[in-house]
């Protein structure tokens, strides 16, 4: 049996979006993907995001400080991780600047000795070499600086306490 699928109304629509974006931040891009699969027409969709964004159910600079605090926190991501997401969402330059301008340098710091420090035990190598390449690539993969990556393995050398 066909499960059969709703067709919203552009009031339907609107008012299951609002509740969406009234429960957590939501971007522009995020609600026209989600209205692209409920196959609603692109000329309603745009109406529905301009009156959205009017009652600023939407900001996108509000998207954009949360995004980077709750990726930061819970995910764990460095800046330049963080930054893709958020253009690849089409967030404004400015807003993602914003947004980045949330992360303090010692913040990333810590929360990067801290990710590295339970990855190495689980990391295998043959050389000392070989481990530090490893968390590397590890720390580039989650989106962090490899200035400030440099700086916390290169520390695995000077410091035993850090394991």
């Amino acid at each position: 049996m066909e499960k059969r699928k709703h067709i919203y109304t552009e009031q339907e629509a609107y008012l299951k979006l609002s509740t969406l974006c009234a429960m957590g931040e939501q971007c522009v891009e995020d609600v026209r993907r989600k209205m692209k699969r409920w196959e609603i027409a692109d000329d309603v969709a745009e109406k529905i995001i301009e009156r959205l964004v009017k009652e600023r159910f939407i900001d996108e600079a509000r998207y954009a400080k949360a995004f980077v605090r709750d990726k930061f926190r819970y995910n764990h991501w460095g800046r330049v991780r963080i930054e893709q997401e958020l253009r690849m969402r089409h967030i404004a330059q400015k807003h993602i600047e914003m947004g980045l301008e949330e992360l303090k340098e010692e913040d990333c710091l810590d929360t990067l000795k801290e990710i590295i420090q339970k990855k190495r035990p689980t990391i295998k190598g043959k050389s000392e070499y070989e481990i530090k390449g490893k968390l590397i690539r590890f720390a580039l993969g989650r989106g962090f600086v490899m200035e400030d990556i440099l700086k916390v393995v290169g520390d695995l050398d000077n410091s035993d306490s850090i394991f």
